[in-house]
């Protein structure tokens, strides 16, 4: 069973898997390789002079899977909670995971299979997003939503910055106590 899975690797997503990766979670990212940053050229994201979406969603990934994220490309068509959190059912498999953070980014459908509460979205071209409260929990208990799904501006550096910001939530919720990620620059001293 995985601790987090993550659903979506668009920069929400991506971001999400990558730092509960890094905290040492078992972490399964799926993808169904439908982010609209695929469409995207970005000129405006910090750090980075200028960079094509695609290159963006697969260095996202790749920088997952470094961390030790297990990376699968499946639909999600059902989630179904069991004893020790969900079954993920896919077009190809099932998974297990005691917690999950759902980054579909304007996709509703499996939110609106699940049950989830949504409310009308304020972005332009998105219709609906997933309510959710202000660390990022949906109304299910364990399912956890973030990105343009869960209301923030449809803008890549946003949702990759609300991916780790729920992430980290959901790695405090487990561990117990605030959960803080800083790498320190090593120096040749």
């Amino acid at each position: 069973m995985y601790d987090i899975a993550v659903i979506g690797a668009g920069p929400a997503g991506a971001s999400a898997a990558l730092f509960a990766a890094k905290a040492g979670k078992n972490t399964l990212l799926l993808h169904n390789d439908k982010s609209m940053t695929k469409k995207a050229w970005l000129e405006n994201y910090y750090g980075i002079e200028e960079i094509s979406g695609p290159d963006l969603i697969d260095i996202g990934k790749k920088q997952a899977v470094k961390f030790g994220a297990a990376l699968q490309e499946e639909k999600v068509q059902n989630i179904i909670k069991i004893d020790a959190g969900f079954r993920i059912e896919t077009n190809i498999g099932q998974h297990e995971a005691a917690y999950i953070i759902i980054a579909t980014g304007a996709l509703t459908e499996l939110a609106e299979h699940l049950g989830l509460k949504t409310k009308p979205a304020t972005e332009p071209r998105i219709k609906t997003v997933i309510e959710v409260d202000t660390n990022g929990q949906t109304s299910l208990d364990g399912i956890w939503a973030a990105g343009t799904i869960a209301g923030v501006s449809v803008h890549a550096i946003i949702t990759a910055g609300d991916g780790a910001r729920v992430a980290i939530n959901v790695i405090s919720e487990m561990n117990g106590e605030r959960y803080v990620d800083h790498d320190i620059l090593k120096t040749s001293e």
